[in-house]
């Protein structure tokens, strides 16, 4: 590499790490100004893949449930957001163990929703409980514009339901659209 284009690439640097910064400014003013529905992925967990053969939802030791860096993940995320002033007017999780303990150490309480629920072993229940979350998320706006409502789940339903694959902890931000769906407007990883 010439000196030239080093010099000329290390001076582009400051320029895209202000644009960037200015587009996460944009995107945390548009979460204080409410309205949004956040999806979060649970936390990270122990190592596997899906749950252990039987487990059962009303008991937590037969569930894959998070490690203990996903608990400081989950807090990590709560703090950020609240940090940046962002309101949360509601919150909704997969009665799966992982989410619920992920939505408790993040915000301190949740309600239970059946079509938060993974459909990793269970897909014959993915387009009903989509199109159930697409009707909640897109009318969420009208019926709620003092805050952000936020959703956790499981990477699965949020593929189906934004079109990305997210972390462990991640969120995709998604902009009701007055009916029944929602657009993704930004991923955030606090």
């Amino acid at each position: 590499m010439r000196r030239r284009d080093f010099l000329a690439g290390a001076l582009a640097l400051p320029v895209a790490a202000r644009a960037w910064a200015q587009e996460n400014q944009d995107l945390w003013d548009r979460l204080r100004a409410g309205g949004l529905v956040l999806l979060m992925r649970h936390a990270s967990t122990e190592p596997g893949l899906g749950d252990p053969r039987g487990f059962k939802l009303d008991d937590c030791s037969t569930q894959r449930n998070l490690s203990d860096a996903g608990r400081e993940e989950a807090r990590r995320v709560g703090a950020r957001l609240k940090a940046e002033r962002v309101v949360i007017a509601k919150v909704f999780t997969s009665p799966w163990c992982r989410c619920r303990e992920t939505a408790r150490l993040a915000f301190g309480h949740a309600e239970d929703w059946t079509p938060l629920s993974s459909t990793f072993d269970f897909p014959h229940h993915e387009a009903q409980y989509i199109e159930r979350v697409k009707k909640r998320i897109g009318t969420y706006s009208r019926r709620n514009p003092g805050g952000n409502v936020v959703m956790v789940t499981h990477n699965v339903n949020i593929a189906a339901l934004s079109r990305h694959s997210v972390a462990p902890a991640e969120l995709v931000v998604m902009r009701p659209d007055g009916c029944c769906d929602a657009k993704p407007i930004e991923r955030l990883k606090p």
